[in-house]
C-alpha cells in the first residue's frame, strides 16, 4: 500500500521559513516524479513545485520561484519543500503527490498517481 505522509506545517510569521517533508512508502520512490501542490481556503488546488525521479530537474510556479526549493533524498524516500520569505498568501494546505509521468508534466497535470493527506501552513501578517 502506497503512503505519502506530509509533515512540517505550522504557523509562521510573514518573512519566516518552513521546511515541509513528504515521506513515501510502498513504492519504488526513485521511479516517481514528485510534486507539491497547495489549496488555500475557498480556492482551487494549485501547483507549487515538482522534481524528477533522480532529483536533477525541478520546476516551480511563478508565485514561489526564488523563495521555495524542492529537493529529494531517495535513500530516505523523502521529498522536501523549503519555503523561505513566506507571505500570507502562501497560507494553504500543502500536498505532496507522486507520478510515473515526467516531472515536466506535473504543473499541468489534472491527476497524479498518489496523494498525501496534506499539512497546513499558516502565514500570519
Amino acid at each position: 500500500q502506497v503512503q505519502l505522509v506530509e509533515s512540517g506545517g505550522g504557523l509562521v510569521q510573514a518573512g519566516g521559513s518552513l521546511r515541509l517533508s513528504c515521506a513515501a512508502s510502498g513504492l519504488t520512490f526513485g521511479s516517481y516524479a514528485m510534486g507539491w501542490f497547495r489549496q488555500a481556503p475557498g480556492k482551487e488546488r494549485e501547483f507549487v513545485a515538482a522534481i524528477s525521479g533522480g532529483g536533477g530537474t525541478t520546476y516551480y510556479a511563478d508565485s514561489v520561484k526564488g523563495r521555495f526549493t524542492v529537493s529529494r533524498d531517495n535513500a530516505k524516500n523523502t521529498v522536501y519543500l523549503q519555503m523561505n520569505s513566506l507571505k500570507p498568501e502562501d497560507t494553504a494546505v500543502y500536498y505532496c503527490a507522486a507520478t510515473t509521468a515526467s516531472s515536466s508534466t506535473i504543473a499541468t497535470r489534472t491527476n497524479m498517481d498518489y496523494w498525501g493527506k496534506g499539512t497546513l501552513v499558516t502565514v500570519s501578517s
